[in-house]
């Protein structure tokens, strides 16, 4: 038997900001809200325990120190990859500098916050 990724959790300074945007990068719904101020979004049909994980956006006053060991990468799945990046950067993404050559086949973002991730050229089937 072995394990699957069932949530990420995000530490984050503002939870309501950052679930407004992401529940519209991915197409996801408020699931619930915890007293401490965090909010799990997640697939609309499944939530929690779907094929798709879930998002915990938790509120953290601590500075973000470097850049992150992990990030999120994205697909798109109804739209080719230059409409989808016109799409996110609408949202409030940015684009981010890691110290990539600018030969990629993908897109590196930050989020409102800072928090980079990366929109992939291949389309995908929705879950």
């Amino acid at each position: 038997m072995a394990c699957r990724i069932s949530e990420l959790v995000l530490d984050v300074a503002d939870p309501e900001r950052l679930a407004a945007f992401w529940s519209e990068v991915l197409g996801y719904v408020e699931l619930g809200r915890e007293d401490d101020g965090s909010i799990e979004i997640g697939p609309p049909d499944t939530g929690f325990g779907g094929p798709q994980p879930t998002l915990v956006l938790s509120p953290t006053t601590d500075p973000r120190p470097h850049k992150l060991r992990l990030h999120l990468d994205v697909n798109a799945t109804d739209r080719d990859q230059d409409a989808e990046l016109e799409r996110l950067l609408a949202l409030g993404a940015r684009p981010a500098d890691v110290g990539q050559t600018g030969e990629e086949s993908w897109h590196v973002l930050a989020d409102p916050e800072g928090s980079e991730f990366c929109l992939l050229r291949t389309r995908l089937q929705p879950v």
